[in-house]
């Protein structure tokens, strides 16, 4: 069998979709596959693939013209070839199997734009979006698979982004399949044992009850109103009850300001980014990550395999598979800082938090890569 995979840039240390994509293309190569990888820039990994390099244009041009002439490049070079199955991952214009790891874009862009505080800048923003190439280019790209007649297999990573397509292209539930993301529970399961002390230390902190946030985008994902939420419960239970390490990348000029006036600063810590998020896993209790809007987060996959429960929101599609108050916590607002720290404290009560530890293990463990490459 023959297959052509699409995207970017093929990275097994890329973002979400980019290391996905190399993963799968392994798994497809030891079942004897001939894979062939299309995009601007590859790795090497897997080493058994072909890979079809498509040409970037130069840093002047537009962002919207990047776009387009990337799916329709792919579209061109795939007649060179007679593909079994073309694999598309929302930048692409020919596929007969689509699977968006972004989500629905409309979506997506409307929720970011609730990280602004100020309503006129909002506004602003949002006409600004609204009249954006880009924004079209990338929107009209996305739609392709919903506009194709036969239709593609249609693959949504979580419940939520399925409902956001039903609503947004009007095509039937019942007719996209729901296939999570999956893990390395083995890698993730065990851990860094022996850290623990350590990096407790260095970050700060013995005996608290940590709250750990991994994420880059901090507006998107909500850092400002956990921070809100970590001083609002500070002052209700006191110093020395929890502390929150925030890594991904040192806080942005005006979150400092917020955390210098909120008086946090010894109680949130921003250790940066890691290339071992397993030793935050194992060093942390709990994870929160409060976001506007994810398709599906993998981060709350890895933090519950290593036994942390998660806390985070009904706009993450990873929220599909907590259990709420069994396993972890959905919130229904990422803005209600009152919801946040009541989730925390919550987490705060050592019996109701190592029960959901053990249940957070339990239900990571039945989303492995193993289980969602053979789906």
């Amino acid at each position: 069998m023959k297959i052509a995979l699409a995207i970017e840039n093929f990275s097994a240390h890329g973002g979400g979709a980019e290391s996905y994509a190399v993963h799968l293309a392994r798994t497809l190569v030891s079942r004897g596959w001939e894979v062939h990888l299309f995009g601007h820039g590859w790795d090497g990994d897997p080493p058994e693939a072909v890979f079809h390099r498509i040409p970037e244009l130069p840093s002047w041009f537009p962002a919207s013209m990047k776009i387009l002439h990337f799916a329709f490049t792919h579209r061109t070079k795939l007649n060179d070839g007679n593909f079994d199955v073309i694999l598309g991952f929302g930048n692409t214009l020919a596929m007969n199997v689509y699977q968006s790891h972004g989500g629905v874009h409309q979506r997506s862009s409307t929720r970011k734009l609730l990280a602004v505080d100020n309503p006129i800048l909002r506004s602003l923003k949002r006409i600004t979006m609204y009249m954006s190439p880009k924004y079209h280019a990338r929107s009209w790209i996305e739609a392709a698979p919903f506009r194709m007649n036969p239709r593609p297999e249609i693959i949504a990573i979580s419940d939520m982004v399925r409902d956001d397509m039903t609503q947004h292209f009007r095509v039937p539930r019942e007719e996209i399949h729901l296939i999570y993301n999956g893990i390395d529970t083995k890698k993730f399961g065990e851990g860094r044992p022996g850290i623990r002390e350590e990096l407790r230390k260095k970050l700060g902190f013995r005996d608290e009850v940590l709250f750990l946030f991994m994420g880059y985008d901090f507006r998107k994902k909500g850092v400002a109103h956990l921070v809100h939420a970590a001083a609002k419960l500070r002052d209700e239970v006191g110093t020395g009850r929890f502390g929150v390490v925030v890594v991904g990348r040192p806080p942005y000029p005006s979150l400092s300001r917020l955390v210098r006036r909120l008086d946090v600063d010894k109680l949130v810590v921003f250790p940066g980014p890691t290339k071992e998020p397993e030793a935050f896993y194992s060093t942390c209790d709990v994870f929160l990550l409060p976001t506007l809007y994810d398709a599906c987060s993998l981060v709350v996959f890895e933090a519950m395999a290593a036994g942390l429960p998660a806390i985070t929101t009904i706009f993450n599609g990873a929220a599909g598979i907590i259990h709420d108050a069994k396993d972890g916590i959905i919130l229904q607002d990422p803005g209600n800082v009152a919801e946040i720290a009541n989730a925390m404290r919550r987490m705060l009560d050592d019996d109701f938090r190592l029960e959901a530890s053990a249940g957070a293990r339990l239900t990571a463990s039945h989303y492995t890569v193993k289980e969602n490459h053979r789906r």
